[in-house]
């Protein structure tokens, strides 16, 4: 209960805990993490290091923002990855979060 009597939320544990790898191509190595959230957020400030427009910054924040946890963690576990393009300049980065698991696409 707070403090005002109001009953506490359920703390909410993400059905999505398999570990993941957030790429993104010709900037930085694979990286491995444990839970989808903790991926979600480190391309959230990998792509804000990058030198893209408002449009595409916000594009992203829409794509993978915590409150699509849900949608992304359906897509890693349906298709195995979910992928996006980042233009630097003309240049075309793919940006990818993938399973880490037995099976995951390469």
């Amino acid at each position: 209960m707070t403090p005002l009597g109001v009953p506490d939320a359920p703390e909410t544990v993400s059905p999505y805990t398999l570990p993941v790898i957030l790429e993104v191509r010709g900037v930085a190595e694979p990286e491995h993490f444990g839970k989808l959230p903790e991926a979600m957020a480190a391309l959230l400030t990998a792509v804000g290091t990058l030198p893209l427009g408002p449009d595409q910054q916000a594009y992203f924040a829409e794509l993978f923002g915590p409150w699509e946890e849900q949608t992304i963690g359906q897509r890693l576990a349906t298709h195995g990855e979910v992928r996006a393009l980042a233009f630097l300049d003309l240049t075309p980065t793919v940006v990818r979060l993938y399973s880490a698991g037995p099976g995951r696409p390469q």
